[in-house]
């Protein structure tokens, strides 16, 4: 194992105390902090420290991608890590957004597509490390429609009756492309109908208008479902997926991608197009994910991919994993070792050891995340 230097990047919708405060640095920090990335994608890698200085986990990995890597993981992925670690920490929502799935990802990227920024895919899970709000994928369109209905009158009819008839494709490309004031009808929205059945709707309009007062995505929002993570659950966002980070501190991991398709409640580029070209336009009935105990004070949240897997420690233990593994410290103080070496651990610092090193071994009192390859 060896230590790593990790980036943070600094998007507006950051917390300025969570990341400052978990890392013993003076908080408030000067400015917003959003992520942590912990990985080798080429948008921000982690550093190893090297003779010379930080050398790029990226590079490393690149000049021995077999011996880091195993050969394996080469076969499969091709000379990258193929995963990505981070820790989140929004303090104000971020953009109403889904991701490609890599047959998409590839083609668009090759052909020079502005939107992607590399040829992978991005499925993701978020586990929430405190409460956690979100956003996650279509709710009951029949439920949709009750709730715009209530709160805007006729004013969104033609939208209520594509969702009446289950067209979420049709009721979401009429709300992003309001051909009207849309300030108007937003703030209509948020001056909706109090009545008890849809005050949480009411009350997630008003606190996405603070944001973005002229934002048709406001109204998208709510058609997704909305859930309030505890620690320890998650969300799992496959490819066109529909969602929304709305607040709170959570650990990520996901296919080492950075492409993202945003429809809204963003200053970023938005392409509404091309982000119902990769919408999934079906109900997503349970968007929350319940850890399981792999072993005592470990647990795991199995999602169906093999790009990456999730494990969090709070107790000694040894896990066998495939392939290379991250690791983040986001509690305490742990020791964590395989045949290349021990490293000490605290609250914000992470690690990296190479594939083939034998099995994990973690030890002290505190809270680990893990990142390894999938099944």
């Amino acid at each position: 194992m060896e230590l790593l230097t990790n980036p943070i990047r600094d998007y507006a919708w950051g917390s300025r105390t969570v990341l400052a405060t978990m890392q013993g640095r003076p908080s408030p920090s000067a400015g917003p902090e959003a992520e942590l990335w912990v990985g080798a994608h080429h948008a921000a890698p982690s550093t190893l420290d090297g003779e010379d200085g930080p050398v790029s986990l990226a590079e490393t990995i690149g000049a021995a991608p077999t011996g880091w890597l195993g050969a394996d993981t080469v076969a499969r992925f091709g000379p990258r890590l193929p995963f990505l670690l981070k820790l989140l920490a929004a303090e104000a929502p971020l953009s109403l957004q889904a991701h490609p799935d890599l047959e998409r990802a590839r083609e668009r990227f090759t052909a020079g597509d502005p939107n992607y920024v590399d040829a992978n895919h991005k499925p993701e899970l978020l586990v929430a490390i405190e409460p956690f709000d979100a956003l996650c994928g279509f709710r009951d369109p029949r439920r949709s429609a009750d709730v715009l209905e209530a709160l805007a009158g006729d004013a969104l009819a033609p939208v209520v009756q594509h969702l009446r008839r289950g067209e979420l494709a049709d009721a979401v490309e009429l709300l992003l492309t309001w051909p009207g004031k849309r300030a108007d009808l937003v703030t209509l929205v948020t001056q909706g109908n109090g009545d008890e059945e849809f005050a949480d709707d009411l009350a997630l309009v008003r606190r996405l208008a603070a944001h973005y007062p002229s934002d048709t995505g406001v109204l998208v929002a709510l058609l997704l479902n909305s859930v309030r993570l505890a620690p320890g659950d998650a969300v799992w966002m496959p490819a066109g997926n529909l969602h929304s980070y709305l607040g709170g501190t959570g650990i990520e991991v996901m296919a080492a991608s950075d492409n993202v398709l945003r429809g809204g409640l963003t200053p970023k580029r938005v392409d509404v197009g091309e982000l119902l070209q990769v919408l999934r336009f079906e109900v997503l009935e349970e968007p929350v994910v319940k850890p399981i105990e792999a072993a005592p004070g470990v647990t795991t949240w199995p999602v169906p991919v093999d790009d990456f897997a999730l494990h969090r420690v709070t107790s000694p233990a040894e896990l066998t994993l495939d392939g290379p593994v991250l690791a983040l410290c986001t509690a305490g103080e742990v020791a964590i070792g395989d045949a290349t070496g021990v490293v000490s651990l605290t609250p914000g610092r992470a690690a990296v050891g190479p594939a083939g090193a034998g099995p994990l071994m973690i030890a002290g009192a505190g809270e680990v995340f893990v990142a390894s390859l999938g099944h």
